[in-house]
């Protein structure tokens, strides 16, 4: 009877120390779980924040919100096609000038001739434009007895009453002009005399 009393209490005390031991671990256990969860609580990880998922559709769905209509005009799709689309002051166009080279060409002598029907004399110092390149120029100097011919015809057709007119100059020039690129066609196939101008013009 002894021994059996000795067995069971040696048993008893081995089922006292698990116990203690299941406890100790349990409240080990417990304590960790609340350091890490305090820890957790404290740096905001239960905080609710929106996903992102959640704030791509609510900026889709704010996209596609139909926006005010202007009479007159169509909303702009979003805001940076709005930026481009913005009015802006109309600005005029400047015309596009094309400026050519002048080339100038003064004969080197006077031409002297008779009003006709009148003692007086007219002589003029004949200068010419051309906005063409030099063989113009070159033209006119192997042609010069034939233009200086032809300037000459005309003057001898200008009558005294002829020089009173307010635009005779001009209406001379012109006529110089025609009459040497007719000249220089003859000859060459191709006038370019543009202006005529006097550098001297005297009548006595």
């Amino acid at each position: 009877m002894a021994d059996e009393d000795d067995d069971d209490g040696g048993g008893g005390k081995k089922k006292g120390g698990l116990l203690k031991i299941i406890l100790i671990v349990l409240v080990v256990l417990i304590l960790l779980v609340g350091a890490v969860a305090g820890t957790l609580f404290f740096t905001g990880f239960f905080d609710k924040k929106p996903p992102e998922e959640n704030v791509e559709e609510t900026l889709e769905t704010t996209a596609d919100v139909p926006k005010l209509k202007v009479a007159g005009q169509e909303a702009a799709p979003d805001a940076k096609d709005a930026s481009k689309e913005a009015p802006k002051p109309r600005t005029k166009p400047l015309p596009e000038t094309v400026r050519f080279e002048q080339t100038y060409l003064e004969l080197p002598r006077a031409l002297l001739a008779n009003l006709s029907g009148s003692r007086k004399v007219m002589q003029v110092t004949v200068a010419i434009m051309t906005h063409y390149d030099d063989r113009v120029i070159r033209n006119i100097q192997k042609h010069e007895f034939a233009i200086r011919s032809g300037v000459l015809d005309l003057m001898r057709q200008v009558t005294e009453a002829d020089t009173t007119k307010p635009d005779f100059r001009k209406e001379l020039a012109e006529r110089i002009r025609i009459e040497m690129n007719a000249l220089l066609e003859k000859y060459t196939g191709f006038g370019g005399i543009e202006e005529v101008h006097f550098t001297e013009f005297v009548i006595q």
